[in-house]
């Protein structure tokens, strides 16, 4: 069947066809003029037929473009199927309770359906729960608003680029193996700083496993090399002998708290190295991607112009767990904590 030309009939052409009809001409002309399908002109037609009253007071059949535009957007306005949500309010309050107080994404409240081991009678996928969201008469609660800040997507402009802010104080990503690119190994990191206000100094060190993306929160007292090495000394001591298996390197960008490679790489309880360091090319925080979105995530809880002075160790010690079981659509919707103690029962 050909169906060119098959499209919407706007409110010129419906002024065009009820002109053409006047002078005589067919159905098929007009299709032909308009450059549209038959069948979309008959249906067009049988849209806006009326009965109207001439001249002479007869009544007649004819086309009518203000009667087929009317019944148009009739029918736009009760366009959609029935919402199949019924009075299944126990689904309405978990979703609204995942989305606004736990600040999951709708597609993580739906796959914490079945983590939970949660049974409604609604089932229904990411789209629509979103066109749900979207449609504002849904939920009594949730609305766009609560929707996560998604971030904007920014051109990465002049990838190329080599020129350095500072020389970088160890190996650089291009000696990272490729193991550790293409993300087959678990025990690789990628590490980063969370500020905050001015006139903050406390900060927070944010670890993010390459594979699982397990993330490793610890607040610092300070935005300086010291409190980063410290925080690296404090996860070894409560490790032990695991840290180098499960550390087995991470990549850094070029930020001042991160210029202590040597601090950040020996090790306090033996002669040889406890992790490997890389480093980013300057502005590529791109090479750091998933160090980036936990990041973001973070600031969930801790937005910008948080003053992590008044934040204790036991809130983020919470966010830490959260993002832990946070079920992630990157891992077929299972968290970061499921993955991690897979591969450490494996490591035991």
């Amino acid at each position: 069947m050909n169906h060119k030309g098959s499209g919407h009939i706007k409110w010129e052409d419906r002024l065009k066809i009820e002109g053409a009809l006047r002078t005589g001409a067919k159905p098929p002309e007009i299709a032909a003029m308009l450059g549209k399908c038959k069948k979309t002109i008959y249906n067009e037609l049988a849209r806006g037929m009326c009965v109207q009253q001439t001249s002479e007071y007869e009544f007649v059949e004819r086309y009518c473009a203000d009667v087929a535009e009317r019944k148009y957007q009739e029918n736009l306005r009760a366009k959609g199927p029935d919402i199949k949500l019924g009075k299944d309010f126990a689904f309405v309050e978990y979703i609204e309770d995942q989305i606004i107080n736990k600040k999951r994404s709708p597609g993580a409240a739906l796959a914490q359906i079945k983590i939970d081991g949660e049974k409604f009678d609604t089932e229904i996928c990411e789209t629509t729960l979103y066109n749900w969201i979207y449609r504002g008469d849904i939920f009594m609660n949730l609305t766009e608003e609560d929707l996560l800040y998604k971030g904007d997507h920014r051109k990465l402009e002049d990838r190329d680029r080599q020129k350095r802010a500072r020389p970088a104080k160890g190996d650089t990503i291009e000696q990272r193996p490729e193991e550790v690119n293409s993300r087959d190994t678990f025990g690789n990191w990628e590490m980063d700083s969370v500020m905050g206000c001015k006139g903050s100094k406390a900060a927070l060190v944010v670890l993010t496993e390459r594979l699982t993306r397990y993330p490793v929160i610890i607040r610092v007292p300070d935005h300086t090399m010291e409190s980063v090495v410290r925080a690296l000394d404090r996860i070894e001591r409560r490790m032990g002998a695991k840290f180098r298996e499960v550390f087995r390197s991470i990549t850094v960008d070029n930020g001042c708290e991160f210029q202590d490679c040597q601090g950040m790489e020996r090790s306090k309880r033996a002669r040889k190295p406890r992790t490997k360091i890389y480093y980013c090319h300057p502005y590529s925080a791109y090479e750091r991607g998933s160090n980036e979105n936990m990041n973001r995530i973070i600031r969930r809880w801790f937005p910008k112009g948080t003053n992590f002075d008044t934040i204790t160790a036991a809130e983020v010690a919470m966010v830490e767990e959260w993002l832990a079981n946070y079920p992630r659509r990157i891992l077929g919707w299972k968290t970061p904590q499921m993955l991690y103690d897979e591969y450490m029962t494996v490591a035991a």
